[in-house]
């Protein structure tokens, strides 16, 4: 019986022999984005003070805190840009000070926050874009203006943690969106 049972541990100890364990780095999934195709934001909400191309990848849902404000939910990668208006009265640098601040908010998280200035004279179009590269809870925001009767800001969230390598592709798919929208910008003629 001892026999066996050497034999038996000689056998178990001489068959686990083999390739060395090792651990494995974390992975993330791979984030697949979709093709885009845009649609005037007016020919879906007629009434606003403002227009632009709006992703076919996107649902809007309205807010009620004030008039015009807007969520814009992309359910393929669970992100929400929200989207505020305010009118100008005599207030635009107040305004603007607001929306600089909402930026800088993250300057602690950010790597950097380059910002990349928009004007469409003819539209009376201004705005800043900010993109806010590093582990930040908001990856771009921006401000639009005419300087005299409307100020619309925006700022889009992940509906996740922070995480600027994993969120790379979805970080990228919505600045394409968000430059699309400040590109296309305009205020309706009421």
């Amino acid at each position: 019986m001892r026999k066996l049972v050497y034999l038996l541990g000689l056998m178990l100890v001489l068959g686990s022999c083999g390739k060395v364990a090792t651990p494995k780095p974390y992975a993330y999934y791979r984030i697949a984005t979709p093709d885009t195709a845009y649609v005037p934001f007016e020919s879906l909400y007629p009434g606003y003070p403002y227009t632009f191309a709006l992703s076919c990848n996107a649902v809007v849902k309205t807010r009620q805190e004030e008039p015009y404000w807007i969520n814009i939910w992309y359910p393929c990668v669970d992100a929400t840009v929200h989207c505020s208006y305010k009118p100008v009265q005599r207030n635009l640098r107040e305004l603007t000070n607001d929306a600089l601040e909402f930026v800088y908010r993250n300057a602690s998280f950010a790597t950097s926050i380059p910002e990349r200035e928009y004007m469409h004279p003819e539209a009376k179009v201004y705005g800043v874009l900010f993109d806010l590269e590093g582990n930040t809870a908001s990856s771009c925001q921006f401000f639009i203006t005419d300087s005299t009767r409307h100020f619309f800001r925006a700022s889009v969230y992940c509906n996740c943690p922070p995480n600027a390598d994993s969120l790379a592709p979805v970080y990228e798919y919505l600045r394409t969106d968000i430059i699309k929208m400040v590109e296309t910008f305009e205020w309706k003629r009421n």
